[in-house]
């Protein structure tokens, strides 16, 4: 089975949706690590991007977007509309990225 497709509006351009699966959803903890702190500690005094931190957040955004889009193949999904991410603290230390959106069975509009 393909990869469902994603998107972040309601609808599917070119498709009606036949049914409704339910709530696909995948997250990721992601944890700091001391080398990350100590350059983002400096950053705090310089300012600029800290590289460290937007890596971390964009690997975590892909595990995310992969564990979400497995959930939507075990639901057997066509589609996954509303597309959303979530960010939240788990500990000072920690960070939950959660990706989700609603699974859906599509079928092309005829021509």
């Amino acid at each position: 089975m393909s990869d469902p497709i994603v998107t972040t509006i309601d609808h599917l351009p070119g498709y009606q949706i036949q049914s409704v699966l339910g709530v696909a959803r995948g997250s990721t903890v992601r944890a700091k690590h001391i080398g990350r702190d100590i350059t983002a500690a400096l950053k705090n005094i310089v300012g600029g991007e800290i590289k460290g931190y937007t890596e971390l957040l964009a690997e975590g955004r892909e595990e995310a977007i992969y564990r979400m889009l497995e959930d939507a193949k075990a639901l057997q999904a066509d589609a996954v509309i509303g597309f959303r991410f979530t960010t939240s603290m788990v500990s000072q230390a920690a960070v939950e990225i959660m990706a989700y959106g609603t699974a859906v069975k599509i079928k092309a509009n005829d021509p």
